[in-house]
């Protein structure tokens, strides 16, 4: 007997008995018992009631790639889906199965991670049963310098995703985080691997860490006044099946999404006062204009305007930075 076909039967509005299960299913009255006991311990609300069957009342939201495909529906990619209990990042798994020919498109997702990482080699918080961890691989035969906007890019992706599976509206910190109500739900940190010879991408992995359905207690005390999830911001709970679903969906357009525009309208820096923290120099005050071309941030400050392409850039009143004042 398949899970999922007993799943979709307990799915039902109505109460459905065990003689009507095992009917449908080929399967005696005692194995559905099992079967729906055994779904119970996994964590899925069902109410059981003599005389009158069983009925699916809440299910737990357990990240599986039987519950991704279903929600993925066709896709190229939905046969290169890993989804693991637990790993270190899955940017490092997936740079291991880049380095050995794994496909363009391979996806790995997570319910833990035990080292994730971030930009400037800063950790990622990846508790389990709460976010959702997932990288991509890609192929795109390019010079490194045509994937300058890949992390900008992803950015809009996984807002669209969030988007779709939640209705919520993210604003993005230039360059790689998704905010909502002033608070990070989401990191993205882009990885290439360049071959020796042709200097040509030989891989990318896109690596994406949403905060899904953590309550603001349950997160570490040192990150409770900047880091939020789509459940503390929206006070709605996610799948992270559908999630992954639709993250997968929209990061299959990488490389080439059109991302500018959307990009622009969601960018949070825009227009505000930034601090800019540029490796070797002093913190420098300035105004965020615009984002160009190549997804650098155009800024304002004393000395002119200037194009940053890298360090940090970070937003008055947003994870706490407040200016010195001149």
């Amino acid at each position: 007997m398949e899970k999922q076909e007993l799943l979709a039967l307990l799915r039902r509005d109505s109460y459905v008995s065990g003689a009507e299960l095992g009917r449908r299913l080929g399967v005696t009255r005692a194995a559905v018992s099992k079967a729906v006991a055994a779904l119970k311990k996994d964590g899925y609300a069902i109410d059981s009631v003599p005389n009158r069957g069983h009925r699916l009342m809440a299910e737990p939201d357990l990240l599986t790639r039987e519950g991704i495909l279903e929600a993925l529906g066709s896709h190229p990619w939905a046969g290169t889906v890993e989804v693991l209990p637990t790993v270190d990042s899955t940017n490092n798994y997936l740079k291991t199965q880049g380095a050995a020919g794994a496909p363009h498109g391979t996806v790995v997702i997570a319910d833990c991670q035990t080292g994730g990482r971030g930009r400037l080699g800063r950790s990622f918080d990846s508790a389990p049963g709460v976010g959702l961890y997932l990288s991509v691989l890609l192929r795109p035969a390019c010079p490194p310098q045509a994937l300058m906007t890949l992390t900008a890019q992803a950015a809009v992706a996984t807002r669209r995703a969030i988007r779709a599976a939640t209705g919520a509206e993210a604003g993005i910190k230039w360059v790689n985080d998704l905010v909502l109500n002033g608070r990070k739900l989401c990191g993205i940190l882009t990885e290439l691997s360049i071959e020796a010879e042709s200097g040509l991408v030989s891989y990318a992995v896109v690596g994406v860490g949403v905060n899904c359905n953590r309550a603001e207690e349950d997160f570490p005390p040192a990150l409770r006044d900047t880091a939020g999830s789509l459940l503390s911001e929206t006070g709605n709970r996610v799948s992270r099946n559908v999630l992954a679903a639709a993250m997968i969906r929209a990061l299959s357009a990488l490389p080439k999404l059109d991302w500018q525009a959307e990009y622009r309208s969601a960018c949070v820096n825009l227009g505000k006062v930034v601090q800019i923290l540029a490796p070797g120099q002093p913190p420098r005050l300035g105004k965020a204009l615009d984002v160009g071309p190549q997804a650098e941030l155009i800024v304002q400050t004393e000395s002119g305007t200037e194009a940053v392409q890298s360090g940090e850039v970070s937003v008055r009143g947003l994870y706490g930075y407040v200016p010195v004042e001149n």
